[in-house]
Order: structure tokens, then sequence, then C-alpha cells
């Protein structure tokens, strides 16, 4: 007999043949198993599955990839159906072997061979022990089988419901597969269940064709992270995200895959024996070139066929050609899409090389670097893998080589440079130097492990005394101590404790932006550096600590910076987050366009969330809701498929207070664990809800209450800056409620405060503020004043303007001029997606005398709305009529999304309307304008 064959010892239940008139109900749910983590749709469809099959027989293949779940939901149909009285026969196949023929056949049968009572079935069960057994010739030949295992399973599933439970079908004998497929074709009539499980295969498997099937999925990136927080908690943060990007949402690699441990010499993917047994269980059979291939290529993932060869030959001293491949794409490791190898789920590259001899690892890592290009960053990696001991030369290379990695946005190549070269230099300070720098940029990449590794091996070298500062506050990451007073700080001595107090600047603003007497020794601390004013690690230092009271210093520093085309995209990212921090979200929005330009270019998806979520904060700032609630949906996409689970939270969040400040409806408080969550992406996000709320109420029309909030997020001495780009809707409310004497004494304190200080664009605000309040007195002068200002970036500060001035002017009855600048105001408002505002101006409209036929009596009028507007003006009106944002209309026609506000802004008063809803109905119907 097979020794592969698994035979299942006989129960007391299975050898004793007795008939259950009644069976058991089904339980309502399958046992419960932290293993079906994110899969109760299948556990729902197993339940209907087995209640079918008790009543009128089935049959469902399980089909899923190595490592799916598809035994675990097996397992569990087998313990409900034994719960429920069903007798249970099973087999499983197991890859990498060579069953004999029928092996998979005889697990099946075996219990039904040794049940007492043989009788029943006559000589049908002698027949089969005689074939599977004994080999021994049978009546009929091999050519009866299928009928007359189906005859036995018939007659045991009359006296007792059957379920027939086969693991790994694909795996099993081919005559095996044969007949249990014939019997899946014929369960009906029959209290029998036959439920299989099996691999997908490129092309149909021709004996599964028209069976039910039930197709498992990966899990979520939600469904991940709960799976790992009940079968592995205690991981950090970094742990996590590694495995959900390796595992990819599947459920044994997330269960096996070791945590990276970058102490592991040379660098090899990780993987563990069952995944590697599950994922690769062929691979130690493949030809020694097609290892050596399938090595380089999960070394290095990023190369071409012809590359990854010549490494390959470079191993074994064989030249190896195109048909090296081919026994690893038989076995479904890798793909190739006509220039590079893809491996058939991501730790499949752990998996094929697991237990590779270190001495052939690092053979592989010197063939890659003698193939890549001279000096390049990867080759410079694969060197310093191949090498043993120290080598200063080569430490030197890749710590110069660094800088060109982040460049590259690669930040987590760059820190491993660091890292190794820290490692290769002979003397401590050289050791110590890299090893901050790696610890720096772990820090910024939020790798918490890291940062506090690389920081205490940076202590035990010699370093400057800002440097030293430095270590100590990056090994008490994530810790609750402070870092040290900035008032205690030395001046910086040289380029290099320069360097550190920028990075140490940059640690130690987050923590104290809330304690002025820090903030203020912090600034005066940057204040003495002026050498490096335009720095975006100062920049951003300053705005978070000093976001109102050095806005314009700030502002002008990142005005001031230069060659951004040849900046990192962290710098990038940092005047970006200066920028909107001191009040100009149109240089912030720019700014960070540009980054994620680059991380896009670069292929680098996990880094966009924090990206997207500050161009929502941007487009909200400047009062562009619907632009920003579409960022905000794209981060939250993102940061869940990529387990970042506090962007995601701050995304919905804001996204939830844009759907408040479009409608007008109620912004829902967020619960203290997603605050808390969102404060790690957003530090002000608090201050944030808080004034969107406010400006909710606002637009929602309750002015009393909107009145009441922002005069007390107003009044305090110390005003966050996000409440700043509120003083127009405050302004609008005071005047709503008469309060505006009350607001004008706020607005005159600020100004006050603020001072040479104050931001550009906070200027516009208070000129826009004070036009909104102004009294019949000064009105002219204060509008006058206000329109003069550059409003060409600022259309959230624009229309409340023109509605304000409309209204104005319809109570001095000047009808015509209202009803035109109305009908801007209007345009402005629906571009900016302030659906609340719609009918509030409508009203305004009416009040001014606005009918909806519009056109002198006697004179021929162009009648239909389409010869109002340009062919690509009626083009976007009807996309915008169909409930296309802005962005979506861009992308059809090439445009930015500024630009189709544009147009739309001169498409509304042509055609007499205030919401992007009537543009459908006015197109359709050709109706007069």
């Amino acid at each position: 007999m097979n020794a592969q064959t698994r035979l299942s010892p006989l129960t007391a239940g299975e050898a004793g043949h007795h008939t259950l008139s009644l069976v058991t109900p089904l339980p309502e749910t399958l046992p419960e198993d932290a293993g079906l983590v994110g899969r109760d749709g299948e556990v729902r469809a197993l339940q209907d599955f087995l209640r079918e099959a008790t009543a009128h027989g089935a049959a469902r293949v399980v089909c899923g990839h190595a490592g799916s779940g598809k035994s675990a939901l097996l397992e569990a149909a087998v313990q409900a159906a034994t719960a429920a009285g069903m007798r249970v026969l099973r087999c499983a196949g197991i890859r990498g072997s060579n069953p004999s023929d029928l092996s998979g056949l005889l697990q099946i049968v075996w219990p039904v061979l040794g049940t007492p009572g043989r009788s029943l079935t006559g000589g049908r069960l002698d027949a089969l022990e005689m074939l599977l057994v004994d080999g021994s010739p049978a009546p009929g030949g091999r050519s009866r089988l299928s009928f007359a295992v189906l005859e036995v399973l018939e007659s045991v599933s009359a006296g007792q419901p059957l379920l027939l439970a086969v693991d790994d079908w694909d795996a099993l004998d081919e005559p095996s597969r044969e007949v249990l497929s014939f019997v899946a074709r014929r369960t009906d009539g029959h209290r029998m269940a036959l439920l299989m499980t099996a691999r997908p295969h490129r092309t149909r498997l021709a004996p599964l064709a028209g069976l039910p099937e039930l197709p498992l999925g990966p899990l979520t990136s939600a469904q991940s992270t709960r799976l790992l927080a009940t079968r592995r908690p205690g991981l950090d943060a970094q742990a996590v995200r590694e495995l959900l990007a390796t595992a990819a949402g599947n459920p044994l690699a997330l269960l096996e895959l070791p945590a990276r441990s970058e102490d592991s010499l040379p660098y090899v993917p990780v993987s563990s024996d069952r995944l590697a047994a599950a994922m690769a269980p062929g691979a130690a059979r493949l030809p020694v070139g097609t290892r050596d291939l399938l090595l380089v290529a999960a070394l290095h993932p990023a190369g071409d066929l012809p590359l990854l060869l010549s490494a390959a030959s470079r191993i074994g001293g064989t030249e190896l050609g195109f048909a090296t491949l081919e026994p690893a794409e038989r076995e479904g490791l890798v793909v190739f899409d006509g220039m590079r190898l893809l491996f058939s789920h991501p730790a499949t590259a752990g998996a094929v090389v697991h237990d590779v001899d270190p001495r052939r690892t690092r053979a592989a890592h010197a063939a890659l670097a003698a193939v890549l290009a001279r000096g390049s960053v990867r080759m410079l990696w694969h060197l310093s893998q191949a090498v043993e001991g120290c080598d200063p030369e080569l430490a030197g290379r890749l710590e110069a080589v660094h800088r060109h990695a982040l460049e590259q946005c690669e930040p987590a190549m760059a820190v491993r440079l660091l890292r190794r070269a820290a490692e290769l230099y002979l003397t401590p300070e050289d050791r110590g130097r890299c090893a901050l720098r790696a610890a720096q940029l772990a820090h910024v990449l939020g790798l918490e492990r890291m940062t506090r590794t690389m920081a205490h091996r940076a202590l035990r070298r010699p370093l400057g005394p800002l440097g030293t500062l430095c270590a100590e506050a990056l090994a008490r990451t994530g810790g609750a101590h402070p870092p040290a007073d900035p008032a205690v700080w030395p001046a910086p001595d040289g380029v290099a404790e320069q360097e550190n107090a920028l990075e140490l600047a940059r640690i130690t603003a987050p923590v104290i932006a809330g304690d002025d007497a820090r903030a203020e020794a912090l600034l005066a601390f940057l204040d003495g550096m002026p050498d490096r004013a335009y720095d975006p690690r100062l920049l951003q230092a300053m705005a978070t600590v000093g976001p109102v009271r050095r806005a314009a210093t700030v502002l002008a520093g990142v005005s001031a910076v230069r060659r951004l085309a040849d900046m990192p995209v962290r710098d990038l990212e940092r005047l970006g987050e200066a920028a909107l921090s001191a009040g100009d979200p149109l240089r912030a929005l720019e700014l960070y366009r540009q980054a994620e330009r680059r991380h896009r270019f670069h292929d680098v998806p996990d880094q966009l969330p924090p990206v997207l979520l500050r161009q929502g904060l941007a487009h909200l700032a400047m009062g562009d809701w619907g632009q920003g609630g579409h960022a905000f949906r794209r981060c939250a996409e993102l940061a869940e498929d990529h387990g970042q689970d506090h962007n995601a939270v701050a995304a919905r969040l804001l996204e939830d207070l844009v759907r408040g400040l479009r409608t007008g409806g109620t912004v829902r408080p967020g619960g203290a664990r997603d605050l808390e969550a969102a404060r790690r992406s957003v530090r002000s996000i608090d201050a944030i809800l808080a004034v969107g709320t406010a400006c909710a109420l606002a637009e929602g029309g309750d002015f009393d209450a909107a009145f009441r909030a922002l005069s007390a997020l107003l009044a305090g001495p110390r005003v966050s800056a996000a409440s700043l780009f509120a003083l127009v809707t405050f302004a609008e409310a005071a005047e709503a409620v008469n309060a505006s004497a009350e607001a004008l004494a706020v607005l005159d304190r600020l100004e006050a405060e603020l001072g040479a200080e104050c931001a550009p664009g906070v200027t516009v605000r208070f000129a826009v503020a004070r036009a909104v309040l102004a009294d019949d007195r000064d009105e002219e002068a204060l509008f006058e004043r206000a329109f003069a200002e550059d409003l060409s970036g600022w259309p959230f500060l624009e229309a409340p303007l023109r509605l304000a001035h409309g209204r104005r002017l319809r109570l001095r009855r000047q009808f015509a001029d209202s009803r035109a600048t109305l009908r801007q105001a209007a345009a402005t408002f629906t571009m900016m997606g302030a659906e609340a505002r719609a009918a509030r101006i409508t009203a305004e409209l009416r009040a001014s005398g606005e009918r909806p036929e519009t056109g002198t009596p006697g004179v021929p009028g162009r009648t239909s709305a389409r010869d109002l507007l340009t062919a690509q003006e009626l083009r976007i009106a009807e996309l915008a009529g169909r409930g296309l944002s802005n962005r979506e209309i861009g992308e059809l026609l090439d445009l930015s999304p500024r630009t189709i506000g544009a147009y739309l802004y001169r498409i509304f008063p042509r055609l007499g309307v205030t919401a992007r809803a009537q543009l459908a109905e006015v197109l359709r119907d050709h109706q007069a304008v």
C-alpha cells in the first residue's frame, strides 16, 4: 500500500451501523475558530450547503490558493456535520508526493470496509476490498469502479446522512479524482454531501467542470489585522505592517510568517517550514539552475528576466536560458509577464528560498551585484550582503548612496544602507554617525522598533552633544519621557551638529507644541541657525510650534525654497505641512501634489495615504469640499489596503466632517479610540473637527449655535491655526444674529495679536470678514477693499463675499446687479460642493426678482440652453449633470479639477442654475434660460 496514504482510524460511531430516523438539526453557526476570521460569508454558504445536502444531496468545491483557509473551512464543516448526526468519510491528498492509484479512494471507503453487517451491500464491498486493498481483479474491472463506489455510498447514506470531506482533491491520484468527480455529479436524491477543496488552476480542470464552487479570496486588510490581533497578539506596528504587506490577505501566511529580523545576514525573504511546504511544495525537486533563478528573483524582484538569468548563471558557472524558467512555471510558483518574473504570491518568494544555504545566498547577492549598474543603490546593497567582516571602503559608498535612495522614494532602503554601513565601518565615530542617521530616518518612517534599536547602538559610540541628545530622544520613541528642554540645548558646532540639531528640532516640536515656554525656547534655538533658515525640517518645526506666531516667517521660507525637482520627497512633504500649518493651503496643495506624483512614479502606494490626507486638508481649508471629500475617500481606501489604521480613521472622520459641511447636517463626533488613532496622523484633528463642526452649524442655518461655538474658539489666549480659517463663517454667523459689534471686536484683537506675522491668506480673510460685517456707513469702502484682494485662488472667500454684496445690493434695490452677483456666488458655492447653500441663495435670487424664465418680450432669444455654451462647456455641463465630480470630469477631458471648476463658474450664471442637479434638467428639456 502507498506509504503516503492516510487512513482514518475507525471510531465507535463509524464502526456501528445504525439508522437515524431523525437527524439532529444543523447548528446555526459553524464551530468558532480564530482561523475563520473574515470568512463569515463562506461559513454561511457551507451552512446552507449542509442543509441542502441533508435534504436531497449536494456537492461543492471550495477553491482557493495555498494557505487561504480551505482546510480550516472543511474541518469546521466536518465538526458541524458530526454534531448534527451525519456520518463523515474523508480523505486528503499530500502535495509533493507521488500517490499510487486509488490510494485516495481507499481513504474514503476504508471505514465502510470495516463496518459490521456487510451483507447489507451484498458483494459490492468484497469487490471493492479486492480491488482497493489486495489489488486483485474485480468483476467488471475498473470500468465498473465508479458505479460500485457510488452504489456503496448511496447505501450508506440511506441509513444515515453522509458527508464526504475531500481535502486537496487536486493532489490525489488521478483514478481517485475521477471517481470522486463522478460521485459529485450524482448526489441528487440522496442524503449525501460531497465537499472538496482544491487549488485554482490556470485552466479549469475537466473533472470539476460544472460543479458548484465556493471561491476563497484574500482577507481584507481589516480582517487580516483582526486575525493577527487574535492569533498573534503583542506584535508592534512595524511588524504588523510588514506582515500585512507580505501576507497579502493569506491567512496561513499571516499566522506563519516570522517577524523580519534585520540582524540576519545575508538578507533573504523570510518564511517557515509549514508555509514553505504549502506554497512551494515542489521547489526542492526543481533543477539546480531553476532554483538559482528563483533565488536571485526573490532577492531582486525588480529585475527583468535576462538580468536574473545572467546572475543565476554566475552562481553555478553554467549558462542558463529561458527554458530554465519552465519547471517553476509548471509548478505554479511564478508567472512571466513578458519582462519580469512575478511570484504567484508575495510570500512565495520566501517559500522557494526557505532554508537555502547562507553561502549560496551570498553567492547570489554577489552575482546580482556583478550584473547590476555599477555604483547603483541596488548594486551596492547586494554587494554589502555578499561580504563578511568589515569593509570601510564599501561602508563609505553605502553612506554616500543612501541619499540617492531617498531621492528615488526608497527611504526604507536608505535605512538599510545606513544600518549596514554602521556594521562595515571600523571606527566608532563612523559607526555612531551611521547608526544615528539610520535611527533618524527610521523615525520619519514610523519604524519604532528600528528607531530604538539603532538609537541605542548610536549611544554606544562617541557622538557630539546634540547628537547624543538626538539619540536619547530617539531611544525613547514610543515612551512617555519627553525630549530635553530646548532651553538647555547647546549651539551647534559644525555641519554634523547642525544636522543633528535640525533632526532634534523635528523630533521635539510635535511633543512640546502645547507647552508655550518650551515652544518659545525651540523658536529661539531655530532663530540661532540663520544659515539653515530655509531647511524644510526647520520650517516644519517652526510651523509645528508656532503656526500662528511665525506664520509669515514660515511662508516666506517656503516660498524661498528652490530646485524642488531635486529635493527628496520627504522634504516636499515637510514644506507642504509647513505651508498648510502656517495658513497657505494653496501652496501646500501644490507641494503635496508633487509628492504624490513622485510616489506614483516610483510605485510606492503605501506612502500615498498621508499625502492624500493632507491634500484633503488643503482642499478643506480652501473650501473646496467636493475635492476634499474625494481625497479623504481615496486616503481611507489606500490606508485600509496597507494596514494604516490611523490614517484610515483620520480620513473617515474628516470625510464625515466634509459631508456635514456640504449638507449642513450633523457631524458625528469621533469616539475616544478613533480620536486617539487619528491624532497619530493629524495632530490638530481635535481643533479641525471643532472648527468644522461649528462651520457645519452655520451651513445648516443654525447661526446662533455657530456664532457661540466659533466665538469660544476665537476667544482663547492661544487661537489655533484651524480657527483662523473660519473667520468669514464667524462673520456670517455674527451678522445673521445681529452680533456684528462683538465680532468686530474679536477681529480687532486678533489682528493686533498677529501683527506682522499675519499670513497673507489670513489678511484676505480679515478683509472679507470685515466686509461681511460692514454697516451702511463704510460698507462701500470695505467691499471695495475686499474685492481688491487677489481672490483668484480663494473661491471659498469670494463666494460669501459676493453673497453678502448681492444681499446689500438687493437691499439698496439694485436688483439687476444683485442678481448677477448672487448668480456668481451660487456658481462658486456649487463648485465648492456647498449643497446646503442652494436653498438660501435661491431665496435671495427670488427676492431680487429672479424668475424661472428670462428674456425680453418680443425679442427672439436663444431658447436652447445648448446655444449658450461652447462645445467644451456643453460637454462639461453634461458630465456634471450626470453627477461626476470635477476630478472625474478632468480625468475624462485631460483637464485639471481647478480648470473644470472655472468652467462651471462661467456655466452656472449663463444657464441661470445654482446647483449641479439642475443641469441635467435644463440640458434635457432644452428649456429657455
